[in-house]
C-alpha cells in the first residue's frame, strides 16, 4: 500500500475568484482589490507554472480545464470533492458551499478510463448534504495509507458521523481531533485538516499549537510517533503562509519530492527545512492570487490517483 503516488487530477481554473459561499467559515481567504477577471487570468498563470514544474520532476499530471458554464469559483481544489483507491474505489464527498457542489463532475472519470486507470465502485456520501452534513475529501481527511489511520480535525466541513463512516468503509482506524486558529483574538475552527498537517510517508508537517486540548494533541502525537513519523512541528504563524498545506509526490525513477507554495517554503526555518530535505527535495511554486482568494494551496489542488491501471 503506497503512501505517494505519481499521477495526480489538477483543474484548471475559468472563474477562480474569492468564492463568497467558503469565506464564512475560512479564515484564509482574502479579497483582492481586482477585477474577477484578472485574478482568474493571474490564478491560470501560477496554475501553468505549478503544472509546468510538477511534470518537470516527473509528476504525471492529469490538467482537465474547468467548465465555464458551471461558475465553480473553487474548481481548482478537486481534492475535496474526490478521492481516488488504489482498489478501484473513488469517493464522491458533500461539500459545504453550495456552488461547489457542481465541480463534482463524472465525465473526468469517463476520461480517466479512457487513459488506461480501472473505477470498480464510486462510494457516494454526498446525499449527506441534504441533513447538512458534510465531509470534504483529503480536505478533511488525512490519510496514511500505510498505517491505515485516518486523522480529521472537526469542523462545519468534517463531520464526525460521517468520518467514521468513511473510516468504516475503506477500513481506516479513525484519529479524530479539533484544530483552531485565532480569529480577531477568538480560537475557531480550522475549515480542513489539511492546512495544518501534511503526512508524509516518513515523516508529517504538523501545527500542534493549533490542537488546543493537550490529550487531543498527545493522542495524535502518539500515532505519528508509534508509526515511525519524524514529526517536524510548525507555528500557527508559518500555518498560515500554508505551510501546513503539502503533499509528497512520486517524480522521475520513484523519487519523492515534498510539494508547497513559495509562500509556505519562505516561512519555514532553516532548520526545518534541513529536516524536510533529509527525507527529500521540496518543489514549491508560487501561488499567492490562489492562496489569497481561495484560501488554499499546493495541497488542494492535486487529488492523488491511486487507481490500478488496465
Amino acid at each position: 500500500m503506497p503512501q505517494t503516488t505519481n499521477t495526480i487530477l489538477m483543474i484548471r481554473p475559468v472563474h477562480f475568484r474569492m468564492n463568497e459561499q467558503t469565506a464564512v467559515n475560512n479564515y484564509f481567504q482574502e479579497d483582492l482589490d481586482l477585477k474577477n477577471a484578472e485574478i482568474n487570468a493571474k490564478a491560470q498563470e501560477e496554475f501553468d507554472a505549478f503544472v509546468e514544474k510538477l511534470r518537470a520532476v516527473g509528476v504525471n499530471v492529469i490538467v482537465e480545464d474547468d467548465i465555464k458554464s458551471k461558475d465553480t469559483p473553487d474548481s481548482i481544489f478537486p481534492n475535496n470533492w474526490v478521492s481516488f483507491h488504489e482498489n478501484g474505489d473513488v469517493a464522491l464527498y458533500p461539500m459545504f458551499a453550495e456552488n461547489r457542489r457542481a465541480e463534482r463532475r463524472e465525465d473526468i472519470f469517463s476520461n480517466l478510463e479512457e487513459r488506461g486507470f480501472i473505477i470498480e465502485n464510486i462510494i457516494d456520501y454526498t446525499e449527506a448534504e441534504e441533513d447538512g452534513v458534510y465531509l470534504e475529501g483529503t480536505g478533511s481527511l488525512l490519510l496514511d495509507r500505510i498505517n491505515k489511520k485516518a486523522y480529521c480535525a472537526l469542523s462545519a466541513r468534517a463531520h464526525e458521523e460521517l468520518f467514521i463512516e468513511f473510516c468504516e468503509d475503506f477500513d481506516y482506524a479513525p484519529i479524530l481531533f479539533k484544530a483552531y486558529q485565532t480569529v480577531d483574538n477568538a480560537r475557531l475552527p480550522i475549515y480542513h485538516t489539511n492546512v495544518m498537517m501534511c503526512l508524509a510517508e516518513k515523516f508529517a508537517v504538523i501545527c500542534l499549537d493549533s490542537i488546543d486540548d493537550k490529550k487531543e494533541r498527545k493522542f495524535v502525537l502518539s500515532n505519528l510517533k508509534e508509526d515511525g513519523k519524524t514529526v517536524i512541528a510548525i507555528s500557527e504563524e508559518q500555518m498560515h503562509h500554508f505551510a501546513g498545506n503539502m503533499l509528497q509526490v512520486q517524480g522521475h525513477l520513484n523519487n519523492r519530492y515534498l510539494v508547497m507554495s513559495e509562500a509556505a517554503h519562505k516561512s519555514l526555518t532553516a532548520a526545518q527545512i534541513a529536516q524536510i530535505e533529509s527525507f527529500c527535495p521540496i518543489l514549491s511554486s508560487s501561488l499567492e492570487t490562489i492562496e489569497t482568494c481561495g484560501g488554499g494551496s499546493a495541497r488542494c489542488m492535486m487529488a492523488e490517483i491511486f487507481l490500478p491501471k488496465a
